[in-house]
């Protein structure tokens, strides 16, 4: 199932400036998560596997199954929201995943959306959003609880990551000018497409085109190219969210919906 990804313009160097043990593996087959049997096809291209492990007390009971299954005793690697592309430092060395349908973008694009893998997998942070919110998490699902149901909460909640993890990773992206300019132009035009998207929010979520948390979506994505958010969206895109992660996504959460009622 899994091939080694020949790597091509720019990606070697990233790659060897960010994340040189990683392994970026071609999939015959889409997937959102990799049941245990298929990811422990993985010792057949990686040396070992290295399970993430919580205890799992924090997660509500009411939580949806790929929850539960995720912090629970079997392997798990990938989940809804990855997208094309999807990373895990589960296996030693790490995965950078490219699936198939990514077969029909751009090339530059898709070099662009590894690179930004490999990136992330540089920075000590977890693979998944429940990493990020842990023990916040219940108060997370108080705060939506009344307003979101099961999927829109995963949504937003994956959402709130990718801007976390883009206020990290933008510095690094619009440094790459003169370096990896193909990359660079790849991130810069990616931007200029979805800036007219979040001009538009405000006007689609009150006319009700838009649900709230498919506009977190867009809006989150916006933070890792450094673009003008609209509100409340904004308040996501400072440092005091750098400085306090998941405590400041629950406030965040709370006092945006409390101002929605």
């Amino acid at each position: 199932m899994f091939t080694e990804r020949s790597l091509s313009g720019d990606l070697p160097a990233v790659r060897e400036g960010y994340a040189p043990e990683t392994l970026v593996l071609n999939c015959d087959r889409d997937f959102e998560t990799l049941d245990p049997a298929v990811a422990e096809e993985l010792l057949l291209v990686t040396d070992s596997l290295d399970q993430i492990s919580y205890d799992g007390a924090w997660l509500p009971t009411t939580a949806p199954e790929v929850l539960q299954q995720y912090i629970g005793s079997d392997l798990t690697i990938g989940m809804p929201g990855d997208g094309g592309v999807a990373w895990t430092r589960q296996t030693v060395p790490p995965c950078v995943f490219v699936k198939p349908r990514l077969e029909t973008s751009p090339d530059d694009f898709v070099s662009f959306l590894i690179a930004e893998a490999l990136v992330e997998v540089s920075l000590d942070e977890p693979e998944h959003f429940l990493g990020f919110f842990r023990d916040q998490y219940p108060a997370f699902v108080r705060a939506t609880e009344d307003h979101l149901d099961a999927n829109a909460r995963y949504q937003l909640a994956a959402a709130m990551y990718t801007a976390y993890l883009g206020l990290q990773t933008r510095a690094e992206f619009a440094g790459w000018a003169d370096d990896f300019p193909d990359l660079y132009a790849a991130w810069d035009d990616a931007g200029e497409r979805l800036q007219p998207r979040l001009d538009d929010l405000p006007s689609e979520i009150a006319q009700g085109q838009t649900e709230f948390a498919a506009a977190a979506e867009l809006a989150c994505s916006g933070i890792k190219h450094g673009l003008d958010l609209p509100a409340p969206f904004d308040a996501l895109d400072t440092d005091a969210y750098l400085d306090h992660g998941a405590d400041y996504a629950v406030q965040w959460t709370e006092t945006t919906f409390e101002k929605m009622e």
